[in-house]
């Protein structure tokens, strides 16, 4: 394990009282000019950052176990995305692929067409972020099918635009004061195995949820051949990094086949190689009619790409178009073949390193509930006590403030789950560092509850 006392530059080390003095004052000058509905998790003013790690404009230096909020799949102004911006911009800024051919453009296109789940043919379209990629799947969903219903579920995020605003169903302050949002969007719920009826099994309350949709909500709500589509994240990222039973897929999958409605996978979040994997969905063997693709796909430049079936992608010219979506140099920092080499294999392995460590923490501190994940999405449930398992998000908040405190920048998910999504090219030094830390944390916290 790796001291806190270290020196070394790919660990963190605070030399002011936080926030520092300089990061203070631009504090002071963000709330008089920006808007209030930005959400802070902590008082941190990034200066720099490079890898894994974040410095402050005091010269403090973070572990960062976001990535940027799972952006950054290649770290911090990895040389090679810093080489293409270069490169890029000294040849060609912009167009609009809309209207214009870029070559760079098609190219990632066709690499995003072979590498997506199923082996079928796929065609692309490009948007500049999350939010845009779900909204270009919802209108491609009512284009291709006629039909104008969608499914999603509780605890989903999907993105705040008023389409992807209706299908989220995380926080309800997301939500607050926005409506009439789209109308014809059904919430059902989400496979949480940590939070299921107690009695049952995490495969049959699984197939439970998927059978809700078909015995209640299609015989109480909506008729099945009015819905576009059924559209979920194959891991929930913002309600808590809840991973569902595989049944769950098979069952969904099973549901929509049946009535004639397209699945939609939104890896916003998910994908790009976090889980281990280059897809959540290839955990699981689903084959999703469109994905939603976009935060690691250019590690922190704005890109998203809606990746549907060939035969379903048949909108004509007009139905829809971004002017800086697939923008080239955003497209000419797109990692595919960086994640495919080096990353998502050091994304299995520190990831399952990471869980090994931290598995048993639900035996050794009482205020942790579940450990779980896959690759670098690791959640970690915060509750009040082992016997009840009550939320717990008052402790949650003061578990990353002090996180932050020592130099680790991590964040919340759903309302009690704390997120471990560091960039992929994280160390096992570095991962040890951030257990380490926690592990002070949950002990400080222990002890003053006690």
């Amino acid at each position: 394990m790796i001291s806190s006392e270290t020196t070394r530059l790919d660990l963190p080390q605070i030399f002011t009282k936080l926030p520092g003095p300089r990061a203070q004052a631009v504090i002071e000058r963000d709330r008089k000019v920006l808007s209030p509905s930005y959400t802070r998790g902590y008082p941190l003013v990034a200066s720099r950052a490079e890898g894994a790690i974040v410095e402050d404009v005091d010269g403090n230096r973070f572990l960062d176990f976001n990535a940027g909020i799972a952006v950054v799949a290649a770290g911090h102004c990895h040389p090679r995305v810093v080489q293409a911006i270069n490169d890029q911009a000294s040849r060609l800024i912009h167009m609009s692929g809309t209207d214009f051919y870029y070559e760079n453009m098609v190219e990632l296109g066709e690499k995003l067409a072979s590498i997506a789940p199923g082996g079928v043919l796929r065609r692309v379209y490009f948007g500049n972020s999350g939010a845009e990629a779900v909204e270009a799947a919802m209108k491609l969903a009512r284009y291709h099918t006629g039909r104008e219903k969608f499914i999603a579920f509780t605890g989903a995020f999907h993105g705040r635009t008023m389409g992807a605003l209706s299908l989220t169903g995380s926080k309800v302050v997301q939500r607050k004061g926005f409506g009439p949002l789209i109308p014809g969007v059904y919430h059902v719920p989400y496979p949480d195995t940590y939070r299921r009826p107690a009695g049952v099994t995490p495969e049959d309350h699984a197939v439970a949820c998927v059978r809700f949709i078909e015995d209640e909500l299609f015989r109480t709500l909506v008729p099945a051949e009015e819905v576009a589509a059924i559209i979920v994240e194959p891991i929930q990222g913002e309600g808590g990094y809840i991973i569902p039973h595989p049944t769950f897929f098979l069952e969904l999958e099973c549901l929509a086949n049946k009535y004639e409605i397209l699945l939609v996978f939104d890896e916003v979040q998910s994908g790009m190689g976090r889980t281990g994997k280059m897809w959540a969905a290839d955990h699981f063997d689903a084959v999703p009619d469109i994905l939603a693709v976009a935060k690691g796909i250019a590690s922190g430049m704005p890109l998203s790409a809606t990746i549907a079936r060939e035969e379903i992608m048949d909108w004509g010219a007009g139905a829809h178009a971004s002017t800086f979506g697939g923008n080239p140099v955003a497209v000419a920092l797109a990692t595919i073949e960086l994640l495919e080499q080096e990353l998502i294999a050091n994304a299995a392995d520190v990831g399952g390193h990471i869980l090994d460590c931290i598995r048993d923490w639900p035996l050794r501190f009482p205020n942790v509930g579940d450990v779980r994940g896959l690759g670098l999405m690791i959640g970690i449930e915060i509750v009040h006590n082992q016997q009840s398992k009550d939320r717990a998000p008052e402790l949650r908040n003061r578990l990353v403030s002090m996180a932050f405190e020592r130099g680790l920048l991590i964040l919340g998910a759903g309302r009690t789950a704390i997120r471990l999504c560091p960039p992929l090219v994280i160390t096992r030094d570095q991962a040890d560092f951030a257990i380490d830390t926690l592990e002070e944390c949950l002990k400080q916290l222990t002890s003053s509850l006690e």
